[in-house]
């Protein structure tokens, strides 16, 4: 599991004291079945993209709803739907930042070519 998905063992006892994963236990060894796989799989894409372990944790629990995943996806779109405008709010607040910056930036190279040219 480490090797597939580019994560500690640390990483995964993280997310089994979480309760994200359940692996099998062999004495000190874990077994991983697909089911943990599929679910780190989809643990690592929700925290790529921002969620909170607990959102990630709640939406993983809605698999065994019994309705063919209906409830778990629509879920799913609806927490992603306010992650993303969360995300647009962002990159524009880090745009206007930039942009900030960069007037910012021209302001003291002016200033100093200015001072320069005095002291010439």
């Amino acid at each position: 599991m480490c090797d597939a998905f580019d994560v500690t063992p640390r990483t995964l006892r993280f997310y089994e004291a979480k309760e994200l994963l359940f692996p099998i236990r062999d004495g000190q060894r874990r077994l991983f079945t697909r089911r943990d796989a599929a679910r780190l799989k989809l643990i690592l894409r929700g925290k790529r993209f921002g969620f909170s372990l607990e959102e990630i944790r709640q939406l993983l629990d809605l698999y065994d709803v019994g309705d063919q995943q209906e409830t778990q996806l629509t879920r799913t779109l609806d927490v992603a739907r306010e992650r993303h405008a969360a995300m647009i709010a962002q990159r524009e607040e880090l745009a206007q930042a930039i942009a900030d910056l960069e007037d910012q930036l021209v302001w003291v190279e002016d200033h100093l070519a200015e001072m320069k040219k005095k002291n010439s």
